[in-house]
């Protein structure tokens, strides 16, 4: 029997309609689960008891009456706390921001609560969606191993989606923060099109390369999310204006005759040796459910990967201009040197790395006049030992960015989800990458996946 805390949340509503629980007594749960763990695993910043039981009181009486807004209606979930949160505070994981109270919720928190589902809290992150937690800011454990790295910058979401502290978590992910900690600590991040979902009311780093989007324990559930909070925003004229589909209801469609690319050169070369052999040997069960495997032969991306973090300090320093830059001293040193290295760069070096990444976009889709879509690692490595040094220099990240960078300088949506574990009982982590606008393809693949193998299932001993 799965646990209260680990049912998905089809299964969730479910026990909700045969009146097995009800959506008080799941969030009182929740939030019991949380005062317990939380503690230890400090995945969040800020927990929402008063909001969460009133939400949650509101759920229950609807459900009662047989109103039914949805498949999140009345399920517990937790933000990013970058998500703007009316009269809540947000802080963006900065000690510069700890006080700031929002007087207007983000789009995607209004769509959330429309779809009726129920706020437990704020969930932890880096400073500013880069690299560092802020000292005097929680520093998310992972619940696999606490010496090991739980992923960046959406740590919190990661962390509470493997613990069970919420049925389903909003992150954001500028070079890789929704799939790294997705990855590492073995649950599911979708990244949709750039544009596919609001960013009003998101705390920016980098705007031309900010995603949001769901990090949950299944695709169903990221599907289920994805419903809720897609779709084109007048307040955000970066949004797309085409027609968010019923990512649930495609769900069970047939996979049989999708084309999926493997390099295996990209896949394996500087890969933890596990890690590549759990992606490639994922090959065989996309076979079995039907798909065709294409070998295929990456584009270049040596002219814009090893100095992706250019245009992330460039777009924070631009972003943060009048708000964060005059008070760098409540910065912690590395999002400080973040914005002062963004204020000096020049623009030429960022327009020769932005029409690098144009070249490599063009390239990217006349590949996928060949495939349907593209099988890669989430990250190089399994969760490491964590170490002063782990992810290394700003300006020497780019071996560990290939493959989610790429991603986010051409807004492709991209799916990780879990696929094995290490002999050291780590998360191992696959990505599936399609064309823009393709999210229901990209669930519908990876739902099946999930279907015939059951590493989303399997839950640390916490």
């Amino acid at each position: 029997m799965t646990p209260l805390h680990y049912l998905s949340i089809t299964e969730l509503q479910e026990t909700y309609r045969k009146g097995s629980y009800s959506p008080v007594e799941v969030t009182q749960a929740a939030l019991e689960r949380i005062a317990a763990l939380d503690p230890k695993l400090k995945a969040f910043i800020t927990v929402t008891e008063e909001t969460a039981l009133r939400q949650a009181r509101r759920a229950e009486v609807e459900v009662a009456a047989g109103k039914f807004r949805g498949p999140l209606h009345g399920v517990p979930i937790a933000l990013k706390d970058l998500c703007d949160t009316k009269d809540i505070v947000t802080t963006g994981g900065s000690m510069a921001l700890k006080d700031r109270i929002p007087k207007h919720d983000a789009t995607v928190v209004s769509r959330l609560a429309e779809a009726g589902a129920v706020l437990l809290g704020k969930l932890a992150l880096t400073e500013g969606a880069f690299i560092e937690h802020a000292p005097g800011m929680p520093t998310p454990v992972n619940p696999w191993n606490a010496a090991c790295m739980t992923g960046l910058s959406s740590s919190g979401p990661g962390v509470a989606m493997a613990a069970g502290l919420a049925y389903g978590s909003l992150g954001s992910d500028t070079g890789g923060s929704i799939r790294f900690p997705s990855a590492l600590c073995g649950v599911t991040g979708l990244k949709p099109t750039w544009g596919r979902v609001s960013r009003h009311g998101i705390l920016a780093l980098a705007d031309t390369l900010d995603h949001v989007g769901p990090m949950t324990r299944s695709v169903a559930d990221a599907a289920a999310m994805l419903n809720a909070i897609a779709g084109h925003d007048p307040n955000d004229p970066t949004s797309l204006i085409d027609r968010a589909p019923d990512y649930v209801a495609r769900l069970e469609r047939s996979v049989k005759g999708v084309r999926i690319g493997v390099d295996e050169a990209y896949c394996g070369n500087g890969v933890d040796p596990e890690l590549r052999d759990s992606v490639i040997g994922s090959v065989a069960m996309f076979q079995k459910l039907g798909a065709d495997i294409k070998r295929i032969e990456m584009p270049p991306m040596n002219d814009f990967v090893p100095n992706f973090s250019d245009i992330v300090s460039i777009e924070a320093a631009v972003a943060h201009a009048d708000t964060l830059l005059p008070h760098k001293d409540k910065l912690g040193a590395v999002y400080r040197e973040v914005l002062e290295r963004g204020s000096t760069l020049t623009g030429r070096h960022y327009a020769q790395l932005k029409i690098a990444g144009l070249a490599f976009a063009g390239r990217l889709r006349g590949l996928f006049e060949e495939v349907d879509l593209i099988l890669c690692p989430s990250w190089p490595t399994p969760a490491v030992e964590i170490t002063e040094n782990a992810l290394g220099d700003i300006e020497d990240q780019g071996d560990l960015l290939r493959f989610t960078g790429p991603y986010n300088l051409t807004g492709s949506p991209t799916l990780s989800i879990p696929s094995g574990f290490n002999a050291a009982g780590m998360p191992l982590g696959l990505q599936l990458v399609s064309r823009h606008l393709e999210e229901e393809l990209l669930c519908r693949v990876g739902h099946a996946y999930q279907q015939e193998t059951d590493w989303h299932r399997r839950f640390p001993p916490v």
